[in-house]
């Protein structure tokens, strides 16, 4: 019933089946993977980012190694910017615009010294690849508000003077005189007292999960219909061969070696040519006719 399955044709159909069922799987479980980190990401914004600020040590201990679970968490510092020592950072977006990042040097009362990202600045119009001005941020003591985030991969690009490819703080740290934090950074987003112009403060960060479920459950659906499609192939070809042999046996039956649709599609284009044949009489052609069963059966046999 089913041993046209063990046919080259069939296995070759089967195992591209599985191959693509595979991949399906595989896709969809890169997707649910994604959607796990973004919901990991989510939760840390959801638990930290509007959180009372944790001061003095347990503050500045989280600068040199953040824990994931502490990404975002709000921090609150006393010190000074060492503002000769401020970098840009090219290729930041806020807005779907692109444009800068503004870092200074911050050193604490207790004399460490961290890096405080203090907000973005557009493209400049006087000059090419600058911003027209950048804000000088408070002179003395400050006290400030920050949001931690860990250092940025280095990038494989340089930048100009005075500027930074990406938050890479131990690259940053090869160009100071002096050690800083290298595990984190602080995005500010209140410092005392207040500046009278200051970087824009930098957008929240994107709570929406996406669409990585939905696809998650595509991909695994694309695998399970790959299978159906299959099962379907092969009860349409059962189908197929159950009728060939029930013709085959009606054709045996009345003597023929082929199926009677066979030897009807032999007998209707041999009535065509007796019709396009006009030396032939009417009678030629029934004579024709009564003998074509025979000669479709030795033609069978010859064959």
């Amino acid at each position: 019933m089913y041993r046209f399955l063990a046919s080259t044709r069939w296995v070759g159909w089967l195992l591209l089946v599985v191959i693509f069922a595979a991949a399906c799987t595989g896709l969809g479980k890169w997707q649910a993977d994604r959607r796990a980190e973004v919901l990991t990401a989510i939760t840390h914004v959801n638990n930290n980012y509007d959180a009372e600020p944790v001061s003095g040590n347990d503050a500045l201990s989280k600068f040199d190694a953040l824990p994931e679970e502490d990404t975002w968490m709000t921090v609150k510092l006393t010190g000074q910017y060492l503002t000769e020592d401020t970098r840009i950072v090219r290729n930041r977006i806020k807005a779907a615009r692109p444009g800068y990042e503004v870092l200074v040097p911050f050193r604490t009362e207790t004399g460490s010294t961290v890096i405080i990202d203090r907000g973005y600045l557009p493209i400049g119009n006087s000059e090419n690849g600058r911003p027209d001005e950048v804000p000088a941020p408070p002179a003395g003591t400050v006290t400030l508000e920050a949001r931690l985030k860990p250092t940025e991969i280095k990038l494989d690009r340089g930048a100009p003077e005075g500027q930074l490819a990406s938050i890479f703080l131990p690259g940053y740290a090869e160009d100071l005189e002096y050690p800083i934090a290298e595990g984190a950074y602080g995005i500010m987003y209140a410092e005392d007292p207040a500046p009278a112009s200051s970087p824009l403060p930098l957008d929240k960060p994107d709570t929406d999960e996406g669409p990585h479920l939905s696809y998650s459950y595509q991909w695994y659906a694309f695998g399970a219909l790959a299978f159906v499609g299959f099962w379907y192939a092969v009860k349409q070809q059962r189908k197929i061969n159950a009728e060939d042999a029930a013709e085959l046996a009606e054709a045996k039956a009345l003597g023929f070696d082929e199926p009677v649709h066979r030897v009807r599609k032999l007998r209707a284009k041999q009535e065509k040519k007796f019709r396009r044949d006009g030396s032939l009489t009417d009678e030629a052609y029934e004579d024709a006719m009564l003998d074509e069963p025979r000669d479709a059966s030795a033609s069978s046999e010859s064959r």
